[in-house]
């Protein structure tokens, strides 16, 4: 280890925040987290909100240090999709990127798909495809389906809010998206131009948001560098979406850090129900809190430790 990337590791060990990346076309979602473990010091976690795979650009949100303990908020959000798709076609991995074959089928139009989308949305279900991460008896279905194996997926069931077609020029069509966690896109185009009596594979897509984080922030993945990251860590409560804030005090950072509950009227006067994130005077995350007794809230993911500490070495 050479002085600079020791000064570096000193200076920037306690990496903790959120990167909302523009993953560009022919990388991985790993890819792109291993990139950021390349920059961060040594020995930082990193972990990404949910694949995209090779084909795919957009939205990927990675987190860094403890936020990766906020990895399941990003998991669980909303995502937004445009998606591109080919009729007359039929793929392996469902997408232009597997060995595509020509099927014969009817000439559509913008109406006949149209017609059928009210039919995919709400909560429907879906078979996943064969090329992909879920497990199956322990091993990735992809690893299975490489190998020529039956991959036994079952339909399972997923949320469309919103589905539309913004765009068709035979025997192409583009559907812009808004849907639950565990959503295939290129499923869900498979699924529509079979109920159209053929066949589809997809052939671009773009993760254009996830809950709150959206395409037009993004950064460039080659904007990414040991100069740059600090500057491009979004805040923990990033990923909480609309989660009730409360206000915690300094006092209260040392109470958490050794695992106390605080004292808390639920915010807007509601009866205890659900977490609330604590945020301290200098907009840190501090907690997210759960209902334990009474008043009294105790901390499910506590990152006070993380500020106090800092906070030591810092002064």
């Amino acid at each position: 280890m050479d002085s600079s990337e020791a000064a570096f590791n000193q200076r920037y060990s306690n990496l903790f925040g959120v990167l909302n990346i523009n993953k560009p076309a022919g990388v991985t979602s790993r890819h792109v987290v291993n990139k950021v473990c390349g920059i961060a010091p040594r020995k930082t976690k990193v972990g990404h909100c949910g694949t995209l795979d090779p084909l795919a650009t957009g939205v990927l949100i990675v987190c860094v240090g403890p936020a990766t303990r906020l990895i399941q908020f990003g998991q669980f959000a909303e995502k937004r999709y445009e998606g591109t798709f080919r009729f007359g076609l039929t793929s392996d991995t469902e997408d232009i990127s597997g060995k595509v074959e020509v099927i014969d089928g009817p000439t559509l139009t913008a109406a006949d798909v149209e017609k059928v989308l009210p039919e995919f949305t709400g909560t429907i279900n879906q078979l996943p495809p064969s090329f992909s991460a879920l497990r199956v008896n322990g091993k990735r279905a992809y690893e299975l389906a490489r190998k020529g194996e039956e991959v036994p997926l079952e339909p399972r069931p997923i949320e469309i809010h919103e589905i539309e077609l913004t765009g068709f020029s035979w025997p192409d069509f583009r559907l812009s998206i808004r849907c639950g966690s565990g959503t295939y896109v290129r499923s869900l185009g498979r699924d529509i131009a079979l109920r159209l009596g053929t066949h589809a594979v997809m052939t671009e897509l773009t993760r254009t948001g996830i809950g709150q984080q959206n395409l037009d922030n993004a950064i460039e993945l080659d904007a990414l560098s040991r100069e740059t990251i600090h500057g491009q860590f979004l805040p923990g409560q990033c990923l909480i979406g609309d989660m009730p804030r409360t206000l915690i005090e300094d006092e209260e950072i040392m109470s958490l850090s050794d695992g106390q509950p605080v004292e808390r009227k639920y915010p807007g006067g509601a009866a205890a129900q659900g977490e609330i994130a604590g945020i301290d005077r200098q907009d840190r995350l501090i907690a997210i809190l759960q209902p334990w007794r009474y008043d009294y809230f105790t901390p499910r993911l506590n990152f006070s430790k993380y500020w106090k500490n800092l906070s030591a070495s810092s002064s």
